[in-house]
């Protein structure tokens, strides 16, 4: 059966994103800092399709245990716009992912097997429809913040990881 869960870096203040974020600006002012200890690990370079990487500790085991269990994510329409502009093309989730906004597009196909679905839906349905995707496995509700905190108010998320950055 698959779990609904959230994975993600914060720092000891309790920010996952720092001010000023934008498709300019990952993450904010200083805001990729808080992934450091990630961007240094070979399951998360393999998986954008770069070379290199640490592979014989806890943090890229975490990464790729993270990476084998997800089949599909949700997320919201700033953690898209930051991504859009800045995700490889053709290495970004490799599954169906839900972006929740009012401004609904058509899905947006991307190589390796991403599609992005744009959505306004109830977090429920929205959810309902990723699991169906998933099937056995689970899915990631992936950010921002608010998306994470909404579907936590709701009682949705079974499961969470907080990286904590110093």
């Amino acid at each position: 059966m698959s779990k609904v869960f959230f994975d993600v870096g914060i720092t000891l203040d309790g920010h996952i994103a720092r001010s000023n974020g934008g498709a300019k600006n990952l993450l904010g002012d200083d805001g990729l800092k808080i992934h450091n200890w990630m961007f240094k690990q070979k399951a998360f370079l393999s998986h954008l399709k770069l070379e290199g990487g640490e592979t014989n500790n806890k943090d890229n085991d975490i990464i790729e245990e993270i990476f084998n269990r997800v089949v599909a994510n949700i997320m919201g329409k700033n953690m898209f716009i930051e991504g859009e502009a800045n995700w490889p093309e053709e290495a970004s989730f490799h599954c169906p992912v839900y972006v929740l906004t009012n401004q609904k597009r058509e899905p947006w196909e991307r190589p390796g097997g991403t599609t992005f679905y744009f959505t306004d839906e109830s977090l429920e349905r929205v959810l309902e429809k990723a699991k169906k995707d998933a099937g056995s496995k689970d899915v990631r509700i992936s950010g921002g913040a608010s998306v994470i905190q909404q579907f936590l108010n709701a009682g949705l998320i079974e499961e969470f990881t907080l990286h904590i950055a110093r």
